[in-house]
């Protein structure tokens, strides 16, 4: 169900905080200067945070450029969406948003499927468009997520953009998410950055005005994203953690505790010594599609 009081990302980013943000924020301080994000993903949680100003980075430089060319139409909206519905157009892809293009027979073959059987041929086309001719043109490759299989972000070891149609296409929900987008970076300011985590938090003069808010990859699920992390990744982040919080620089994490009959003991016994805030959480994992129960905490220093 739609929650008209939080704001989702855009990117409709696997995994993001846009369900879970309403209740993490009730840990966050009143009074924020610098907001970081280390891992900021699709932004749904900056996204709902009031601060001074933001400084928001992910390894995954793809995610950080797809920002910032979102930012770059901040005032020129118009523009913004004639371009895309120029490039939906050329290609013959369905826009739910504008108009009703898929036939009334392929709706009744096609019952739950009926967007990708309609679009399979033109986002196949605009993928290999996009792979062979548009590599660094980011608003192609927003479409091409848009109308993608659960709107994901995934390129092959060659580079190439490599993931399946999926079932759904331009429809209201993102022009709405898209148009708040603008709205709100509109009068945010944020910095971007593609760091490693550490680097990134390193390469800020923070204080205890400030708040690090860190959803990291979480070590005992499944995802394309965790692949980049491990045991050691985990311990760097938490004694980088404890470093800062001896400074006085607050900081929360979400992470999860146990997950279908794995637990996390290397967070469980570091977490002991901060506060622990239980998260009432579900899991959609790519290789089943399926909501998996698990326990979420949210840890805070303050």
């Amino acid at each position: 169900m739609k929650n008209s009081n939080v704001n989702r990302s855009p990117l409709f980013y696997v995994g993001d905080k846009y369900k879970l943000i309403t209740e993490i924020k009730t840990y966050f301080p009143a009074n924020i200067r610098h907001f970081v994000e280390p891992f900021v993903g699709g932004g749904s949680v900056y996204l709902n945070v009031d601060a001074h100003d933001y400084f928001l980075n992910d390894i995954d430089i793809e995610v950080i450029r797809l920002h910032q060319m979102l930012n770059s139409y901040v005032g020129k909206e118009t523009e913004f969406f004639s371009k895309v519905w120029s490039i939906v157009d050329e290609y013959g892809l369905s826009c739910s948003a504008r108009e009703d293009r898929v036939p009334e027979e392929l709706k009744a073959k096609f019952v739950k499927t009926y967007f990708a059987e309609f679009n399979r041929t033109s986002f196949l086309k605009l993928r290999e468009d996009y792979n062979s001719k548009y590599r660094s043109d980011y608003l192609i490759l927003y479409i091409l997520i848009i109308y993608g299989f659960n709107r994901m972000i995934r390129f092959n070891r060659f580079g190439k953009y490599n993931l399946p149609v999926g079932n759904v296409d331009f429809n209201q929900n993102t022009i709405d998410a898209l148009k708040r987008y603008f709205e709100l970076n509109a009068s945010k300011n944020v910095t971007w950055s593609a760091l490693d985590f550490e680097n990134f938090i390193n390469s800020l003069d923070l204080s205890e005005q400030d708040l690090i808010y860190l959803d990291p990859p979480y070590l005992i699920t499944f995802s394309e994203y965790n692949k980049l992390w491990n045991k050691d990744t985990e311990l760097r982040l938490l004694n980088l953690l404890d470093r800062l919080s001896l400074r006085g620089i607050r900081f929360a994490i979400s992470n999860v505790s146990h997950y279908k009959g794995k637990i996390n003991t290397t967070f469980l016994e570091w977490c002991e010594q901060y506060n622990i805030h239980s998260i009432k959480s579900n899991y959609i994992s790519y290789h089943d599609n399926t909501i998996k129960n698990f326990n979420e905490v949210l840890i805070t220093n303050y």
